[in-house]
């Protein structure tokens, strides 16, 4: 038994949603092709791998850094 939950009971989000649903019977499968335009694409792993390799490593925290005794520095 739900306590909160009231059958009868559809949010005004819900119901914008059930309507334009209605309205626009073809809506989610255009929404899927334009995922597919933008999303959904295969990957060509050499360039994955050239991209990769080509990364440099940045420090920790790039305003402040140690010199090689250890000490702060503050670049200038």
């Amino acid at each position: 038994m739900h306590l909160i939950r009231r059958p009868d009971y559809q949010s005004d989000t819900t119901q914008f949603i059930h309507q334009l649903r209605e309205k626009k019977p073809g809506l989610e499968e255009r929404q899927f092709q334009g995922r597919e335009l933008l999303w959904d694409k295969d990957v060509d792993r050499e360039l994955w791998q050239d991209l990769q390799a080509g990364r440099l490593r940045q420090k920790a925290y790039v305003y402040y850094s140690f010199d090689e005794n250890g000490y702060d520095s503050i670049p200038t």
